[in-house]
C-alpha cells in the first residue's frame, strides 16, 4: 500500500510560536509559513495543519462560537525509549500535562503545545 499522507488539524493561539516548538521539539519540517493565519508541518506521514486565529478555520461558527486549541483529542506518536524522550524534552523545556503511565499496551506521556494541544508519546510494550 502507498505511503498516505494524514492531515491534522490543530486550532493554535499563535503559529510561529506552535511551528517553532513542533519542528524544534519534535522534529517536524515545516511545509509552508503563512503566519499568523496558517502553518503545515510534516512528520513521516503525518502532516499537521497549524490553523490560528486569522486563518478561515478560525472563523466563527454560526452560532458565534470561536474555534479554540485544547481539549482531549491528540496526535499520537510512537516513540523507541520514551523515559529518554521525556528527559530530553523535559531538559528543553517542554511541558509535560502527566508523568509517564505504563499500561499493558506500552507506556505514554501528554506534552502541551504552545496553545494546550496535547500530542501523546508512546512506547509500545515488549511483545
Amino acid at each position: 500500500m502507498p505511503e498516505t499522507t494524514v492531515n491534522v488539524r490543530y486550532i493554535v493561539d499563535n503559529v510561529e510560536a506552535a511551528t517553532e516548538w513542533y519542528t524544534k521539539n519534535l522534529g517536524f519540517t515545516l511545509l509552508s509559513n503563512h503566519a499568523p493565519a496558517f502553518a503545515d508541518v510534516k512528520l513521516g506521514s503525518l502532516r499537521l495543519l497549524l490553523s490560528g486565529p486569522k486563518s478561515s478555520a478560525g472563523r466563527a461558527m454560526s452560532d458565534g462560537e470561536l474555534p479554540r486549541p485544547g481539549g482531549w483529542n491528540r496526535i499520537h506518536l510512537i516513540v523507541g525509549d520514551l523515559r529518554a524522550e521525556v528527559a530530553r524534552l523535559q531538559a528543553a523545556g517542554v511541558k509535560l500535562r502527566n508523568e509517564i503511565v505504563t499500561g499493558p499496551g506500552g507506556s505514554q506521556v501528554l506534552l502541551v503545545d504552545p496553545s494546550g494541544n496535547l500530542v501523546e508519546l508512546f512506547q509500545p510494550a515488549p511483545r
